[in-house]
This record gives structure tokens, C-alpha cells and sequence, in this order.
């Protein structure tokens, strides 16, 4: 069972530290990680030998609190927990394209998006920050006129600035050096009260033996007040004997304004810190505010009404008005309008939706009422797991971690031994005593555990909440470092570098009379009443052309071969074929494959041979088609390759990630699409069993692979890579199986998440770097060590500065990360530093004419590509813009250019010219 507690009490590396050796001491625990940015604990037990209090128990043992964690709000340990189950009928499988993630807890009734206990929590550290902001008010106004006693002759001799009378009157000189010294204890004391949590801490941790962060600054204040109160009694004794010597020296030697200085600069890193560690949250944050508040509920009288949102249960019907955002996850049942889904996908353009289509929660309806009926509601919402997943990521580590984590768990005992250690080698050299505690004291205070603890947190929230806002969900800080680590990238072919929806791309007519239209006409007909893919294909292609598809009768179909049938209606013939004699009712026609139509005796002549090669090696496969004793034409049919798969090719290549293409398909059509895309490798023909046995052996010869995929034939070999990246229009199974999921379903997305990992991952050596090189340089110039050498002395007030600033730089450089950009723009998948100049475009383009060509004779893909390379080799033509749904090409004219020229060009690349008209 796997449960998460919050945590409080923790405010370094050293708690976080202690907290997991408590808890993982506990018999049943298989693992539990504490992170101490988000003051959570992740715990897998067995509930057969543990119950949550008993893990409460051991932290509350350990001198922290802790509650669990239910349905995102924190709870008492052992506290009930009421949830409400949904009413009405249940969700249909696979409600939502984009709602394939992993299960969330299920609490129906609950605010989507845990929105109640981030409220909590946000309350707490929003009332913790104004307690801070206070404390440090205070602390500062005591500070300022501490620091002026303390150091005013200082004042005076550096910047020349005049000792006020009653400053020379009660203050100066021996004969006032009890009141100098009073002085600057009464003006510590509401400091040291203002910030007594350091001692309160600091000394429970120390005894608990589980010392901390506070532990040394409470041990360092203490020293240096302890020493200013033993001044304070031999100024005394020197006055009350007329030792002036003895009054000088120790008046000299009061360290007050240390503490308070210590006490105020710590706090003021706190401050800043916490500032900027709430920043590091924000991505979370605009996650649950994108959370819709109220719904309208459709009762069954037909009455509306508006509710929370927390209240709408599955089964229940709601209304979506324009603007309005979608409250949960629902399907269409009456009415059409157009959703903005950015807010989800990232995506900008917008998605039309009408009965039947699915709606997700926390997306715009941008135009048109839509009536739905709730699917997923509170935490089963594809919001609400999306927000889970980030929270989830964010509190994760990576394995880069490790080291630090181990070094935190000795950091502040070894730093304590350090500081004594100090105190008595100096004692022991001959110094004085004021000289030794200075030094041990900045030992204490110039240690920083905590940017040990925060360098790899920040880093891996900032970072998972930079790729939800691609559209990049990452489950873990493992996942990050994996990725950053690859070398190699396999992807399956269908629906990953392809579209996965089959699309007729060639049309060949081998006879004189018949268009292709018609023929486009005949095999719809046949087509559809099959239920093979390549049969849609044919009858979408139809419909997207506007052309009527006859009825047929005596319908056969031979699996695997093809299908037959008999017209029962007439196509009249094309203007534009004067050979055309149209096609008569009651003649049998045949479309299928090349072992089909030979098999009913249709003989292929050589050119037919060539063309059916011809498709197939560029991908298609051919669907013949004929009438009996006559060869009529083929069509090329193939899946479409993404408009984005070739320049994400393109950048894992730049980056020096070998790439692998895995299909089931044939040898032939893989090979196709691996010219065209340039890929370096291609595994064909492999069954499930096959692509995961492949991840394998790559992994075997050394290689960091990531698998994407996005069918549930790629959850295997999704599992046994280092890395699996599941499209976002994938299935449930493989999305379980991913640890990276890309919600657009783009593959340059994919691209964008290795390129965030590796900024994530250096980033945290950054951070690391720093932390470990700060304390590494730090704590012996504290100690002295370069004081024999060259005079070099640490004051424990820079100490305490430097300490405070340390944690500031880490989160600071993390926060960088949140100026991350994708490296494509507007779908164009520039690089960064490869942007283009418009400005300089603009400048060079001359004035241009647009002419729009309206174009009779085009069926497909092949066709407007050969009308478009016939018109841009026209002198004078610059950017040419077709359009097969309406039959035009938009021509932009850089000169004069007659349309005599463009008609010519256009009837000898073999279709006709009905109208050129300037725009």
C-alpha cells in the first residue's frame, strides 16, 4: 500500500533526512521519501503489519507531525474519512482521449483537483509568511539600533559620523561599559524572543540526537550570547576592583550584535527563500485555479441550476454556455461548438465538438451551447490527474540525489564536531578565548544544510511544471535523469511518426474513359459496406470530394483480398473527359489486392507493375480496382506521416540520439517511410513480444533507450526501456506502462522533454555544485585555517550572511528553469538560436499579387503536389498555397505573370483550369 503524509516541523536536508531513517526503521516499510520542499512523505508499507497512525507515530517519535494525506487534503492520522459515491450510470470506457492518464484516488465528491487541501496548506504557509514577514519586522527594528551601540565609535572613526551626547554621556567610556553592555542585551532579547523557534528546534532535534539546521544556529546564537553575558559579568568584576584593563578588553569582546545579527540574517534568508520556493509551485498552483468553480446542473424537470462543482456526480447532465468553462470530464449530447483545450493540451487551436465527442474538464467552450452528461468527476477528471502526476513529480527524487541525501544525514553532527574540534585547537595554539569561540561559532553558522536539501527538489518541481505547460507530464525525478540520459530513441510507426488514420494518397486511372471521380466513385461504393481499414479510407476520401457514392447489391467480401458487387445506380460521365461515357447500373466491379484481381483473371501489363511497385515503395499500399476482363486504375492508400515527425527526427539526430523505428508493418512500406523520414535504423515486421525483446537488447549492448509508443501492443516494450514516453491519444495500458506522457500527441514533444531533462538534470549538478563547493570553501575559512597564512578571519555576522544566501542561490537557480522554451515555434520546430528574422522577410519581399486558381481534376495528395511544383517552376510565381477540399490554388505573384501562363502551366501537369481570378 502506498499512502503520503505532510510533514511539519522540517526545515532542512538533516529533518528531511531523519524523518525517512525513522520511519524506514519500522517493520512492514518497503520504502518511504521525504521531500522537503512540498513537507511531504511518500510511504509503500504493508498494511498487513502497519496502519498510517503507527507511521505517524514514528515521525511524531522523531520530534516532527504528520498527517495523511486522503483525496489531497491532509488528515489526522487514524481520522475517518466520508466520500461520497457517484450517482447514476458510470462512465463509458475511454471517456476521454485525454483523460487515458492513470487513476487517481477516487473521491468522486470531492473539488476536483484536490483544491481543498491545497487550500489548506496554501492558508498555512500564506499565515506562516506573514508570522515571518512580522517576526522579521521586529527583529530588524531592534537590529538596527543594537548594531549602532555595538559599533558607533566604529561609525565614527570609518565615515566620520558625530557620537551623539547621550550616546557619550551613558555609553562611552569604561566608567559606562555595564550600561554599553546592559544596552545591547536589552535590544537582543526581542530578537532572541522573535526567533526563539530556532532554539525551541534546535535544542528538541539535538535531543532527539536528529540535530538540524537550527540546531547549529541555535547552538552558534547561544555561544555568542552565553559569551556576551560572561563579558558582561567581567566588566563588572574589573569596575568593582578598578581593573580597567580587564573592562576594556571585555568590552571589546560582548557579542550581542552577533547574535542578533545571526538570529535576523538567517531569518531574512528564510524570508527570501520561502518567496522563492513559493514560486517554484506556481505551476501547480495555475493548474487547480484553471479548476471551474460552479457547473449548471440540467434536472430532470428541465430546471437550471447553478452548483459547485464538487457537487455534480457522474450521470448527471450540465450545460456548457459560450465562454463558460467546462467543469468536468462529459460527453456531447446535444449541440456543436468549438473548445479551446490549450489549458490542457497546449494546444492553441481550438477543437470542434458535437454529439458523441468527449469533453474534458477545465477547457473553454468558445462558441454554441453544448448539453453533456458527466463522465469523470472530482478526482477521476483529467485535470485533477494531471495535477496528481505534477504533485507527484514534484515530490519525487532522482537518483542523482543520492549522494546529497547521504551526506545530509552527517552534515550537521560532523559540523558540530567541527566546530568543537576548532574551539579547542585554537584554545590549544595559544589563542584567546574571544578568538577560538568566534571561530567555533562561525562554524556553526556558515554551514548550510539546506541548499544540500533543496538542490535537487526545486530543480525537479520548477522542471515538471514547465512540461505540464507543454503538455509533458513526468512522473518522477527518476524519469527526468533517465531521459536526460538517453542515447537512444525507439518509436513505433503508427500513431507515433504516423497519424494512425489511413488516407487515400494517389489516384491512377489506367483506362481513357473514366475520370478519376469516377473511379473514386465505383471503389466507395464497394468499400463501404467492408469494414477494413483501407475501405474507410476509400469512403472518407469520397465524402471529402463531395461525391455521391451508389448503391450496390450482391456485396462480397473475401477476407484478406478484396471485395465485389454490382452497381445499381448510374454515374454520369465528367465535362472534362470528352472519352467518358459515364458507368451503367448492373455492371460487377472488383477492388482488392494484386493476388485478388489475378485471381479472377485480370491481367496486369508491365506499366500497371511498375506503378503498384512504385506506391508501394513509397509507403502506400495499392488497392486495384477493375471491371470483369478490364483493368480500370489503383489507389494509393497509406498512413499519414505527421507534419511533425521529420523535424523531431531531425533534433534527436542533432542531438546525438540514434534513432529506431519499430513497426509491424510490412518491410517494404517501412523502408518507405524510413527514406523519406532519413531514420537511421528500422526493425519491420515484429510482433508485440518482438519490440519489447528489441528494448532489451539494446539495453544489453549499453544503450540508454526510450521507447515511444502509444498503442497497447507498445505497453511491453514501453515497460522495459529505461524510459517509456506514452502519446497522449494513446491507451489506458500504455499510459501505465510510461513514465513520460506527451498529452498533444506530437513527437517533437517528445524531443522538448529529453531537451527539459537535460536542463533539469544540469541544473541540479549546478545546484549541487554550489552546495556542496560553499561548504566545501566555507567552513574552513570559518574555522581559521587560513589565518596563519594570511590573516584571513571570518566574522560570524558574514558567516550567518553568507549561510542565509546560500539556500536563496540554489532556489533562485532553479527558478532559471522556468524561462525553458520548447524550441519550436508556430510548428516550425526552430531550434534555439536558429529563430527567423521577420523583420528582415519583410523587408526583402517586394510588393506581391495574389491570384486564386480554381482547378478541376484533383483527387489527392499526389495531385495538388504535382499542380503545386508545375506552378512554383513558373517564372515570377513565389509561394503557392493548395487547397484539395476547395479545389484552388492561391498563387502569390512576385511580377507580372499572365493567367494564359498559369493556365498552361496547370493543363500540362494534367488537369484543368476553370476560373483565375485576383485576390
Amino acid at each position: 500500500m502506498k499512502e503520503r503524509f505532510h510533514i511539519s516541523g522540517m526545515t532542512c536536508s538533516a529533518c528531511s533526512s531523519h524523518v525517512e531513517k525513522a520511519v524506514n526503521k519500522l517493520t512492514g516499510v518497503e520504502k518511504a521519501s521525504v521531500n522537503l520542499l512540498t513537507e511531504t512523505m511518500e510511504v509503500s508499507y504493508d498494511e498487513k503489519m502497519l496502519e498510517g497512525q503507527d507511521i505517524a507515530a514514528a515521525v511524531e517519535r522523531a520530534g516532527y507531525g504528520a498527517e495523511r494525506i486522503v483525496g489531497g487534503s491532509p488528515h489526522r492520522s487514524g481520522e475517518s474519512v466520508r466520500r461520497r459515491e457517484p450517482a447514476g450510470s458510470s462512465c463509458r470506457d475511454g471517456a476521454c482521449d485525454l483523460s487515458n492518464l492513470p487513476e487517481a484516488g477516487k473521491e468522486s465528491g470531492k473539488r476536483p483537483g484536490r483544491t481543498g487541501g491545497r487550500n489548506s496548506l496554501q492558508k498555512k504557509a500564506e499565515e506562516e509568511g506573514r508570522a515571518m514577514k512580522w517576526r522579521l519586522g521586529i527583529s530588524v527594528a531592534f537590529l538596527l539600533p543594537l548594531m549602532y551601540v555595538a559599533m558607533y565609535h566604529m561609525y565614527n572613526e570609518w565615515f566620520g559620523l558625530p557620537i551623539p551626547g547621550f550616546v557619550h554621556r551613558y555609553l562611552h567610556g569604561g566608567e559606562n561599559a555595564v550600561t554599553f553592555a546592559m544596552t545591547q542585551l536589552l535590544l537582543l532579547l526581542p530578537i532572541v524572543y522573535m526567533n526563539r523557534k530556532f532554539f525551541t528546534v534546535g535544542f528538541r532535534t539535538l535531543g532527539h540526537f536528529s540535530p538540524n539546521m537550527d540546531s547549529l544556529i541555535a547552538l552558534g546564537a547561544s555561544a555568542a550570547i552565553v559569551y556576551g553575558i560572561f563579558a558582561l559579568y567581567r566588566i563588572s568584576y574589573g569596575l568593582g576592583h578598578g581593573d580597567m584593563a580587564l573592562v576594556e578588553q571585555y568590552s571589546q569582546d560582548l557579542y550581542f550584535e552577533s547574535a542578533g545579527m545571526i538570529l535576523t540574517l538567517v531569518t531574512v534568508g528564510k524570508y527570501l527563500e520561502s518567496r522563492s520556493k513559493g514560486k517554484t509551485g506556481e505551476a501547480i498552483t495555475k493548474l487547480m485555479d484553471l479548476s471551474p468553480r460552479t457547473a449548471i446542473l440540467l434536472t430532470e424537470d428541465g430546471t437550471e441550476m447553478e452548483i459547485p462543482t464538487e457537487e455534480l456526480r457522474a450521470g448527471d447532465i450540465f450545460l456548457v454556455k459560450p465562454g463558460s468553462l467546462v467543469p468536468v470530464d462529459g460527453t456531447v449530447l446535444e449541440g456543436s461548438s468549438s473548445v479551446d483545450e490549450a489549458a490542457i493540451t497546449g494546444e492553441s487551436v481550438p477543437v470542434e465538438k458535437q454529439e458523441g465527442d468527449r469533453v474534458v474538464s477545465a477547457t473553454v467552450n468558445k462558441a454554441g451551447f453544448l448539453k453533456c452528461r458527466a463522465d469523470r468527476v472530482g478526482e477521476d477528471t483529467t485535470l485533477s490527474q494531471i495535477i496528481r502526476l505534477v504533485e507527484e513529480a514534484s515530490a519525487s527524487k532522482a537518483p542523482i540525489a543520492q549522494l546529497a541525501d547521504k551526506v545530509a544525514g552527517v552534515f550537521v553532527p560532523v559540523v558540530i564536531c567541527i566546530a568543537l574540534v576548532t574551539l579547542a585547537a585554537w584554545l590549544l595554539a595559544g589563542a584567546g578565548g574571544e578568538f577560538a569561540i568566534s571561530t567555533a561559532i562561525a562554524v556553526l553558522v556558515i554551514s548550510c544544510p539546506c541548499a544540500l536539501g533543496l538542490a535537487t527538489p526545486v530543480a525537479i518541481m520548477v522542471g515538471t511544471g514547465v512540461g505540464a505547460g507543454h503538455g509533458i507530464l513526468i512522473k518522477s525525478g527518476e524519469a527526468l535523469q533517465q531521459a536526460r540520459e538517453t542515447d537512444t530513441v525507439v518509436m513505433d510507426k503508427t500513431g507515433t511518426i504516423t497519424a494512425g488514420r489511413l488516407k487515400c494518397m494517389q489516384v491512377d486511372v489506367c483506362v481513357e474513359d473514366m475520370s478519376a471521380e469516377t473511379l473514386i466513385q465505383i471503389a466507395a461504393a464497394l468499400e463501404k459496406k467492408s469494414e477494413h481499414p483501407l475501405a474507410e479510407a476509400v469512403v472518407e476520401h469520397a465524402k471529402s470530394l463531395n461525391l455521391s457514392i451508389p448503391e450496390i447489391r450482391e456485396f462480397t467480401a473475401v477476407f484478406g483480398r478484396g471485395v465485389e458487387g454490382v452497381l445499381t445506380e448510374d454515374i454520369p460521365p465528367r465535362r472534362m473527359i470528352p472519352e467518358e461515357a459515364g458507368v451503367k447500373a448492373g455492371k460487377r466491379y472488383f477492388v482488392g489486392n494484386q493476388a485478388y484481381l489475378e485471381s479472377i483473371g485480370i491481367v496486369l501489363d508491365k506499366v500497371a507493375l511498375q506503378k503498384i511497385a512504385a506506391l508501394a515503395d513509397e509507403g502506400m499500399t495499392p488497392l486495384l480496382a477493375a471491371e470483369k476482363g478490364r483493368f480500370l486504375g489503383i489507389i494509393g492508400v497509406a498512413d499519414e506521416v505527421k507534419s511533425s515527425s521529420r523535424e523531431a527526427i531531425r533534433r534527436f539526430k542533432e542531438m546525438g540520439i540514434h534513432v529506431v523505428m519499430l513497426t509491424g508493418d510490412n518491410r517494404r512500406t517501412a523502408e518507405a517511410v524510413r527514406k523519406r523520414l532519413d531514420i537511421e535504423e528500422v526493425v519491420a515486421e515484429v510482433l508485440p513480444q518482438d519490440k519489447e525483446k528489441k528494448i532489451r537488447q539494446l539495453r544489453e549492448k549499453g544503450h540508454k533507450v526510450a521507447m515511444i509508443g502509444d498503442g497497447i501492443n507498445d505497453a511491453p516494450a514501453l515497460a522495459a526501456a529505461d524510459v517509456g514516453m506514452a502519446i497522449g491519444a494513446g491507451t489506458d495500458v500504455a499510459m501505465e506502462s510510461a513514465d513520460i506522457i506527451l498529452m498533444k500527441s506530437d513527437l517533437r514533444d517528445a524531443v522538448t522533454a529529453v531537451r527539459l531533462s537535460r536542463a533539469v538534470i544540469r541544473n541540479i549538478r549546478q545546484n549541487l555544485f554550489w552546495a556542496f563547493f560553499y561548504n566545501v570553501i566555507g567552513i574552513p575559512l570559518a574555522a581559521g585555517v587560513w589565518y596563519p597564512i594570511f590573516g584571513i578571519k571570518l566574522n560570524p555576522m558574514f558567516g550567518a550572511a553568507a549561510m542565509s544566501l546560500s539556500s536563496v542561490f540554489v532556489v533562485g537557480n532553479a527558478l532559471r528553469l522556468k524561462g525553458f522554451r520548447s524550441g519550436f515555434q508556430s510548428g516550425q520546430g526552430e531550434a534555439d538560436g536558429e529563430k527567423t528574422d521577420s523583420m528582415t522577410m519583410h523587408a526583402e519581399r517586394k510588393e506581391t499579387m495574389k491570384k486564386i486558381i480554381t482547378i478541376e481534376g484533383m483527387m489527392c495528395g499526389h495531385c495538388t503536389g504535382r499542380v503545386q511544383k508545375a506552378l512554383e517552376a513558373v517564372e515570377g510565381v513565389g509561394a503557392v498555397t493548395m487547397s484539395l477540399e476547395t479545389k484552388t490554388a492561391e498563387v502569390e505573384l512576385n511580377g507580372e505573370v499572365a493567367d494564359e501562363t498559369l493556365t498552361a502551366a496547370v493543363t500540362g501537369a494534367g488537369y484543368e483550369v476553370t476560373g483565375v481570378e485576383v485576390k
